[in-house]
């Protein structure tokens, strides 16, 4: 019997018993991306886990005002662009005709110089108005992909004025309806609850092996192992290595205690 002890007793000195609160892996702070009146803040929610909730909605009718209205001058931008397009067509056909008949005059000795000038007059201003509908047809265009930028741009805005979570703790909600935010304001804290970390503060002696350890919690062995050791001392705890273990998808409630042994 004594010869068993003497075996246990090195595994015994270097499992020490820690106790780590669970803790969501992430915490986030939304913030704003665009400037404009809170009208819905569901205050109620906060302190809640929420699985899938809008939890903050900023005003939107002016944006789908004029999301409408570039809708429908994209509309009619298009419809102008085909017509020109049409224009266009004509007055290439009317082009090569009109030069044709003018090169052929220019050469004919009986034809009079009022002809002449009549037929150059003509096919200069048929080439004007060609050049001038291409250039038409070209500003069309760019009012075309500056609505089209208008209306990504607005749709965007649009939806990040809606503001849902999914399977997160709504730790703080930090707008109330009525409030008007800018770009960059906080708008909710957040605490993502589909991972957790238990965090310990290891002495170097047990670090030794720890990859190769097993790790118990509540007396149980799991398959989890370190995902993270500093590589410092703590501040605090100035002989030890802070350390993290990562859970995922904890039953256990955040911020309960947990017993924790590497053995």
């Amino acid at each position: 019997m004594r010869y068993i002890l003497l075996l246990l007793t090195p595994l015994l000195l270097f499992s020490k018993v820690h106790y780590a609160k669970v803790e969501p892996l992430e915490s986030i702070t939304l913030k704003s991306a665009v400037s404009a009146q809170v009208i819905v803040a569901k205050i109620d929610l906060e302190g809640k886990r929420v699985h899938s909730s809008t939890i903050i909605k900023l005003d939107e009718k002016l944006d789908k005002v004029k999301l409408s209205s570039s809708r429908a001058s994209l509309k009619l931008i298009k419809s102008m662009i085909t017509t020109n397009r049409k224009i266009l067509s004509a007055l290439k056909e009317s082009l090569d005709r009109q030069e044709e008949y003018y090169s052929r005059i220019s050469n004919i000795v009986s034809a009079s110089k009022s002809q002449k000038d009549n037929a150059f007059y003509t096919f200069t201003n048929t080439k004007t108005q060609y050049f001038s509908t291409k250039e038409k047809i070209d500003s069309l265009k760019k009012q075309k992909l500056d609505l089209e930028f208008e209306i990504a741009r607005l749709k965007d805005s649009i939806s990040k004025k809606t503001i849902t979570i999914h399977n997160k703790f709504l730790n703080h909600l930090l707008v109330h309806k009525g409030d008007f935010v800018n770009m960059g304001t906080p708008l909710a804290e957040l605490k993502d609850l589909t991972s957790a970390k238990l965090v310990l503060f290891l002495e170097s002696e047990e670090l030794k092996d720890i990859k190769k350890k097993t790790i118990y919690i509540n007396d149980k062995a799991t398959r989890y192992k370190v995902s993270k050791i500093w590589a410092v001392t703590d501040k605090k705890f100035i002989s030890s290595y802070r350390t993290e273990i990562i859970i995922k998808n904890p039953k256990e409630s955040f911020s309960k205690l947990l017993k924790v042994e590497l053995k």
